[in-house]
């Protein structure tokens, strides 16, 4: 007796640890949603987000965004890792990548970025909580993106 045994598996032809994979999804996304802010909450990338490390510009908003993008990235492939996401349809990826999303949105930029924002002595500072739904639909993008992406390069 033999047995056949045959795989359904496809391949992307990335062979990208999950870290790697969360690293370039992140920085994707980080982009995409930076062209959202530069356009609709300008203020934000070329103030706000420099002024968290002292630094002033659209330039270092940018290096600053895409960072915290590529950083958050690598956080959200430790998240699937964790809850087993390996096996996952891309659908579902791209699902956790909107909740990771949304999870942003409402600890780092309703809560954590307008009090440093504030402990730096950032003059505009919002107050908390930072209710922003531009600043919402920014962070359900960065985590579709995210999703996708990662699904796409893992």
């Amino acid at each position: 007796m033999s047995e056949t045994v045959s795989s359904t598996e496809t391949s992307t032809g990335f062979d990208l640890a999950d870290w790697q994979a969360g690293t370039l999804a992140g920085t994707l996304a980080g982009v995409v949603m930076g062209v959202m802010l530069t356009t609709q909450l300008t203020p934000v990338i070329e103030a706000a987000i420099p002024a968290m490390y002292g630094l002033s510009g659209g330039l270092a908003g940018w290096v600053v965004h895409v960072s915290h993008g590529a950083v958050l990235g690598v956080a959200f492939a430790a998240v699937l890792g964790a809850v087993g996401g390996g096996e996952w349809s891309t659908a579902k990826t791209v699902g956790v990548g909107l909740a990771f999303g949304v999870a942003l949105w409402v600890v780092l930029a309703v809560l954590v970025m307008p009090v440093w924002l504030q402990t730096v002595g950032f003059g505009p500072a919002p107050a908390v909580p930072n209710v922003s739904p531009k600043s919402l639909v920014g962070h359900v993008v960065y985590g579709v993106v995210l999703g996708g992406a990662f699904a796409v390069l893992d």
